[in-house]
């Protein structure tokens, strides 16, 4: 397993920027804009941890771990009950397998992987928790056709 990232919903992404990057002395690493979704991310990184990243931007580990990703929904008009909070990311090797071992031990799984790549569980806190597969396994059952349950 790997850390990759912790997310967190900004509601003015020039204010966001001007703290973590002009304050706080993080480095942007990426950035999607995703005009269907209406929503940008920005992924930022220590300085140090910039320079890793740009030195493995060949390899399939650039630009995930560890970073911050500042999450900006064009049309969200403030969040509340905590809602800024996104998750927590890992890369796992195999997410079939850890989502049976996690169901095993009783942990729900909130959005199964039905397209072998992610899924999300909750902490018994209720953190949600990302876990995306290194590459993409094929679609298998009972994971293609599991429904979500409750909210990730």
């Amino acid at each position: 397993m790997r850390y990759l990232h912790t997310m967190v919903r900004v509601s003015d992404l020039d204010a966001s920027l001007d703290f973590y990057v002009g304050k706080l002395g993080l480095v942007e690493v990426r950035r999607m804009e995703n005009e269907k979704g209406r929503f940008t991310l920005v992924f930022l990184a220590t300085p140090d941890d910039a320079k890793r990243i740009r030195a493995e931007a060949s390899t399939e580990l650039a630009a995930e771990s560890p970073v911050i990703e500042l999450t900006y929904n064009w049309d969200e008009k403030g969040y509340a009950g905590g809602r800024n909070f996104g998750h927590l990311a890992y890369r796992v090797g195999d997410i079939y397998a850890v989502c049976q071992k996690l169901m095993d031990g009783g942990v729900t799984i909130n959005r199964p992987p039905r397209d072998g790549h992610m899924a999300f569980i909750r902490s018994p806190d209720g953190i949600s928790i990302e876990l995306l597969q290194e590459g993409t396994l094929p679609p298998k059952e009972p994971w293609a056709s599991m429904p979500n349950t409750g909210s990730w």
